[in-house]
């Protein structure tokens, strides 16, 4: 064997080498769940322990509703519903599962007839549950790839986001029945309603824009492009303020929209691949969590002034989280690999 063949071989192994313990650390990180890291905003209140289904769990969409607490599993299908108390952290005889498959994402209820409904992008389906007996009452084929879920309590109707069709889906929560579509022009995420134009504002992935959507007209009446955002995800609203909050997942931003000039007014760096977003409008807190595992909690100063208040070290993957109104609690779902999935439990630190 010639001098160099040897550098080549030993080349080759300390690459393989450096392969497996990049391997190891991403894997203990998935595994190893540690506590969130010290912050001056929020406390730290315990963990809620979902039941263990899959051996790599990914948790998606959080919905609080009134005192209950959906979590969807994307990697069982699963939804779970979780009781929540004022003060007491939830226990394991507070959760309870509706078992169905494949891939679950978006979850909503409808409150009139206090039905559940829960995407699937897998099959192109929206399933209906009762949250009382978690229990399937039916299921909804819908344009493609389905995810974001809402229920538009102006119109009376429960939309839908479908990612790959570009299009919204509309659903009759009486028939159970698809209404109608709506052409977005672009990949749908998460989306807000703004009850004083009565308009749905809908994230755009694909083309780095926000579109506002007359779901009465079943039209898109403008699109904006989001400059310095890249990628819009997570969506929220401050409707007093006339602004929306908007996680730029490809490159790390918190974009805030002013919703009267129709343009980019401020812009917040915040944790990696953020994906969700949530505003206190009380406190005047925006919470963002991204799949870098990092929680972002900014303060509202001024509707075009903001300031980092706390960057929290969760766990990789902690990318969703949901805000309870009620209590001002904040809920973050964490990936899990080999151990139960689990959702941190924050109250805040006034």
């Amino acid at each position: 064997m010639g001098p160099t063949s040897g550098k080549v071989i030993r080349g080759t192994l300390w690459g393989v080498i450096t392969l497996v313990l990049i391997a190891a650390v991403l894997l203990l990180r998935l595994v190893w769940i540690s506590e969130p890291g010290k912050a001056v905003s929020v406390q730290f209140q315990g963990f809620v322990l979902l039941p263990k289904g899959a051996l790599l769990t990914v948790l998606d969409y959080l919905t609080v509703s009134g005192r209950l607490l959906f979590v969807t599993d994307e990697s069982t299908g699963s939804v779970y519903k979780v009781d929540l108390h004022q003060k007491a952290l939830p226990q394991s005889r507070d959760v309870s599962i509706f078992s169905s498959e494949p891939v679950a994402h978006g979850v909503v209820l409808e409150p009139q007839l206090r039905l559940a409904y829960v995407t699937r992008s897998k099959v192109n389906a929206v399933d209906v549950f009762d949250p009382s007996t978690m229990k399937a009452i039916a299921r909804i084929p819908v344009a493609e790839d389905p995810d974001a879920i809402f229920f538009d309590s102006l119109h009376g109707l429960i939309y839908v986001a479908n990612g790959d069709a570009h299009q919204a889906t509309l659903i009759d929560p009486g028939t159970r029945r698809v209404m109608s579509t709506i052409a977005l022009g672009g990949k749908p995420e998460f989306a807000a309603i703004d009850p004083q134009t009565k308009l749905l504002y809908q994230n755009l992935r694909d083309i780095n824009a926000v579109a506002a959507v007359d779901v009465a007209a079943r039209s898109v009446v403008q699109r904006w492009d989001l400059p310095g955002c890249t990628e819009p995800t997570g969506m929220a609203i401050d409707e007093v303020g006339r602004r929306l909050f908007i996680a730029c997942a490809g490159n790390a931003v918190l974009t805030i929209f002013d919703l009267n000039a129709h343009r980019v007014s401020a812009s917040v760096p915040v944790g990696g691949g953020p994906d969700s977003v949530a505003f206190d409008p009380e406190l005047h807190r925006i919470y963002t969590a991204g799949k870098a595992g990092v929680l972002t909690v900014i303060r509202q100063v001024t509707p075009d002034a903001y300031e980092v208040l706390d960057s929290i070290k969760l766990h990789y993957g902690a990318h969703t989280l949901a805000f309870d109104p009620s209590t001002h609690n904040l809920f973050v779902a964490y990936a899990s690999l080999l151990v139960r999935p689990r959702v941190a439990v924050f109250a805040p630190l006034r």
